[in-house]
Order: structure tokens, then sequence, then C-alpha cells
């Protein structure tokens, strides 16, 4: 009989979610969520009522954030699960492995150097592990990229373009939450980029040297609606009449998600999930451009906007001995209130692999179909965590604190680069190791 591991969680907004359905689910038989912990009692028991009236199982003891190491002596949890705002992802970690945890969180990892010193130190002191939760890695397509670079389709990796668009419902949501104060998140260079600039370092083989960036808040906000022309009076959208015609409006009566783990918890968290992405404060940007060199030599181009009509990427890795070029146009809906991001048939809406050797003919890749959240990655990702014998991965995508470290590393550096108008050296903040984290490098001319 195989002994269930323990788990516990922190932080029950929309993210936990899917943590949550795994573990009372698919994992049930070799996984096991002994407590709960957050802010509000009112959103542990919305879980709480799910994990009774969905999967058949017992209320799980719950404990407010001041309580975590309570919940930690009498639960016993093996892994701590942190599923927090990002700014306190650190605090978590480091206190659940001085308390005898390993742990998982969601990405970013970090937002600050500081706090980033302080988990290494963890790590160093307990001898725990960290795993931060990329799912990206995961998607078919994405693996299919690292697999052709592995493989030497490009020779060695010399330039990296990548654009990354938001949509307006995607893109908007990180102006209406939490997200949309630098401290909270650290920007869309740290909370959303993370995921792009993990992927790069993860394709290529290598970690960033030296950052630049510019980046500015360009459409949302108060000041460039009425540079527009576009007034928008109310703070928030539910239960404003005035808002019943505005396509950016959220309203949180309209999915039980939304009124249990959001409207129901104002009285005891303050927090507003649907605050009007044209009023203030916004203090991040929804226009970035970064420029990356790494370690190989290899040169990155970046680009983020938050405000596009469709959303996916376009990314190009060139080396010496050809081209690949992706591009991904994404169908999702970001606001079902779960913490996952669906499409309308599972899997990405429109997804096209190329390689162009070098002095041939170019051809396009077939990319395998896949099922469930992130284009399919959430369900692979999820059974390497939970599952008591996963299959082997001969990409190595679970990523480790390095690899944490390394995807924040650029965005906190792209911040420091735009607020001081200066190029970053990495090494200047940060020391990392000499060569990636769990990943063949890539070496071939």
């Amino acid at each position: 009989m195989i002994q269930r591991k323990r788990y516990a969680l922190i932080g029950t907004g929309s993210r936990a979610g899917m943590f949550i359905n795994a573990i009372s689910s698919t994992y049930r038989d070799s996984a096991e969520l002994v407590g709960l912990c957050d802010l509000s009692q009112t959103r542990m028991d919305w879980y709480n009522a799910r994990l009774q009236n969905d999967a058949g199982l017992a209320a799980l003891p719950t404990y407010h954030a001041d309580d975590f190491d309570r919940m930690i002596a009498d639960t016993k949890p093996d892994t701590v699960i942190v599923t927090t705002v990002d700014a306190t992802h650190h605090r978590y970690i480091v206190r659940a492995m001085e308390l005898g945890c390993d742990v998982i969180s969601e990405k970013p990892m970090t937002t600050q150097i500081d706090s980033l010193r302080a988990i290494y130190d963890a790590i160093d002191r307990t001898g725990k592990s960290l795993r931060v939760t990329f799912n990206y890695r995961y998607a078919p397509a994405y693996t299919a990229l690292r697999d052709l670079v592995i493989k030497g389709a490009v020779g060695r990796p010399l330039s990296v373009d990548f654009s990354w668009l938001l949509d307006t419902s995607h893109g908007a949501d990180y102006f209406r939450r939490w997200h949309r104060e630098k401290h909270n998140s650290g920007g869309l260079l740290v909370h959303k980029a993370s995921h792009h600039f993990d992927l790069v370092n993860w394709w290529i083989g290598s970690y960033p040297q030296s950052v630049n960036a510019l980046g500015s808040l360009l459409f949302y906000g108060r000041e460039n609606a009425e540079s527009r022309g576009e007034h928008y009076p109310y703070s928030r959208y539910t239960g404003e009449e005035a808002a019943k015609d505005d396509p950016f409006a959220l309203s949180l009566t309209d999915k039980d998600a939304f009124r249990g783990l959001y409207l129901n918890a104002e009285a005891e968290t303050g927090y507003l999930r649907d605050r009007n992405v044209f009023g203030e404060p916004i203090t991040i940007e929804d226009t970035m451009a970064v420029s990356v060199r790494y370690r190989n030599g290899a040169l990155l181009s970046y680009c983020l906007i938050a405000y596009s009509p469709w959303e996916g990427l376009r990314v190009a890795i060139t080396g010496t001995k050809g081209r690949i070029e992706l591009d991904v146009v994404e169908n999702i809906n970001h606001l079902l209130g779960d913490g996952q991001a669906h499409t309308s048939k599972g899997a990405f809406k429109e997804t096209t692999l190329r390689v162009f050797p070098m002095f041939s003919s170019g051809h396009e890749v077939e990319i395998p179909a896949s099922e469930g959240g992130h284009g399919g990655a959430d369900p692979v990702m999820l059974e390497q965590i939970f599952s008591p014998n996963p299959p082997p991965d001969p990409y190595h995508r679970a990523a480790t604190h390095i690899d944490g470290a390394a995807s924040v590393l650029v965005g906190i550096a792209a911040n420091e680069s735009m607020r001081t108008e200066r190029l970053i050296h990495v090494a200047d903040l940060f020391t990392l190791p000499e060569t990636s984290s769990r990943a063949e490098p890539i070496t071939a001319s």
C-alpha cells in the first residue's frame, strides 16, 4: 500500500484550486491535503465546501496566516504549497523549511533580491528542497521547441526574439487585481514574464548575464484614459450601474468562485478583486521591452504588451545552423475563477512550429494534441509533482530554486534598469551557478 504524502497549503485564492483539485481527485490515493492557511476564513470555507460536496472528503483544518507555525505543528505536512501574493512567497518558503518541510511554490519564486537571498540561505541551512511550478515548460509546443534545440536544429543559439501579447481579457485582469501595485507583484516583468524568461533560460541552456529594459504605463490607468477622452468615475465594477456597458467590467456576482473567494471575503481582507483598470493606483507597466545578454553569448529581445486585441506569442531562435519559429494564438478564458487557464478545445487555438535549416528549405513540425489547462501543460506537471511513479522526463522540466532565481533575476534586473536607465549586470545583484540547472547546455556549433 502506498503511503500518502502529506501537503499543507498557504494562500487559498483562485490559483490554489489547481493543487487542491489534483490532490483531492486524481492523486487522492498517493497524496493527502492536511491543512489550509489563509488571511480569510471565508475563502478556506469555500474550498472546504467544494471538498465535501464535490469530492466527498471531510473538511480540512483551517488556520489564519498568523497561525502558520501552528498549522505545521498540528498537521505535520511533508511539503507546503505556497500560493500567496507574490511578495510574500519567501516568507512562507523560508518558514516552512525552518519547520522541516519541503516546498512547492507558484511562480514567481519571489520578487526582490533580499528575499531571494533569504530563500537560498534557508535552503543552505535546512537542506530542504524548493520546486517552482513553471507549468509552461510542460506544454507540448514549448517542449517540442526545447527538443529541437537539444537536437541541434539551430546549432548554437545566437539570438532569441520573443514577443508575448496579453489580450484585453487576460492582460486587463492584472490591472483589476493586486498585481497592479508593484510592491505586491514585482510588476509584469517579474509576475508574468518570469514564465517567459524561464522558457528562454531552459530552451537555450544558459543564464542571463546583463539586462537593459524600457517600460511604461501607456494604456491602463486614469491618466491614459483621460488623454483619450475616456472617463470612468467608479473605483470598482461590481454593483456599479455606470459600469454595465464597460467592456473591461468584471462583476463578482457572476460566478460562484468570485463570490466565495473574493466578494464574500472583502470584509476580512479588504481586497477588491474588481478594481477599475482605468483607476488608481496603478504602479506597474503595461508596455515593456527588454534586452538580455546570456552567458553563452546569445542575445534576447523580449516584448510584453498587456492590451492586445488577441493573445499569444511569437518566438524565434536563430543559431549557427538555422532558425526555429513558434507562433501561438491562444483562445483563453481567464475569468472562470478556478485559477487555471482554459481554452475552447483544451489546447491552444492555433500553434505553428517551423524549422528553417541553413541552406535548405524549411518545414513545419507537428505538435501533439493535448488536453487540460495551459495548453495541456497542467496535467503533465501535476503528474510529475503528485504521482508516486511519474514517467521519466528527458527534458528535465522540474524547476528548482536555481531555475526560479534565474527567471526572476531577469525581471528584477529589468525593473532596476528601468528605474536607473542603465544596463544591469546580473552578477552585481545575485550570484547564480556556472551552468544551467538540470538541463543539458546547448553547445552545438
